[in-house]
């Protein structure tokens, strides 16, 4: 049961391979997860490792094995329901180009006050988190190619800054799945945030992808409205608020401490 289990949810994630195997990390990752089953499997390198198995074979798993192996499945199959099920090194952190803005706890509101007529989007992060090393070049671009006068990215360290989650409410817990956390300001105020937070306090399952904030956040519509904001300069009076998206946000996650 213990191989059984990596091996149906490996046969199920392959038409994911491909995306994998184009990243170095992610290949040597799916290769030290089977380091362990090829060592203690095959001989003659087996027959030299010790064993309390009541027969003396050495090249099969003796109790205590068997155990790690279905705890960690367990564990791992709970945490990663929808995701390959391989024990993975974490992906590097970005380090390419990118035109954001990293806030602090003490810099944060100064700068979504300073003028209320620049639209900001605001990534809560946390370095440890491997969603959010995952998404941090998929911001990036999207920095890349929206950013202008009227429209910021902006990204803060709720990891480093744990007052800013609480003030902002973005659980650092990784049991939450709030992390990582986008936040619209329009105005210096919230006006959405994926993921959603449902009555009970926790994340609505939403996936991070570049055509997801795109369509959600309606990117395009405020990329074109800020243009407009960059031209006109200190004339165009201060315009109202863009609706994102239908959808509302909660009440008690529209407020945020002042």
């Amino acid at each position: 049961m213990a191989v059984l289990a990596p091996l149906i949810a490996l046969v199920y994630s392959v038409p994911r391979l491909s995306r994998w195997l184009a990243r170095p990390y992610y290949f040597l990752s799916a290769l030290l997860s089977a380091a362990f089953l090829l060592v203690r499997k095959l001989p003659p390198v087996c027959e030299s490792l010790p064993t309390q198995r009541e027969d003396g074979n050495p090249c099969d798993f003796d109790w205590r094995e068997v155990e790690i192996l279905m705890f960690l499945s367990a564990i791992v199959m709970m945490k990663n329901r929808r995701s390959m099920f391989l024990m993975t090194c974490k992906p590097p952190l970005y380090m390419g180009p990118e035109y954001i803005k990293y806030f602090s706890d003490k810099t944060i509101d100064e700068e979504l006050e300073r003028d209320k007529r620049v639209t900001w989007i605001v990534e809560f992060f946390a370095n440890w988190s491997s969603d959010c090393q995952s998404f941090a070049p998929i911001y990036a671009d999207l920095s890349l190619k929206y950013n202008c006068t009227g429209l910021n990215f902006g990204k803060v360290d709720v990891g480093r800054y744990t007052d800013v989650s609480t003030r902002y409410k973005v659980s650092t817990s990784p049991l939450t799945k709030q992390l990582p956390t986008l936040i619209l300001f329009q105005g210096g105020k919230e006006v959405m945030r994926r993921p959603q937070i449902d009555k009970k306090g926790r994340a609505v399952s939403w996936t991070f992808s570049e055509e997801n904030v795109i369509r959600e956040f309606n990117l395009n519509e405020l990329y074109q409205r800020a243009k407009k904001l960059s031209k006109a300069g200190d004339k165009i009076p201060e315009e109202q608020p863009v609706a994102a998206v239908p959808t509302a946000v909660p009440d008690e996650e529209s407020k945020k401490d002042k």
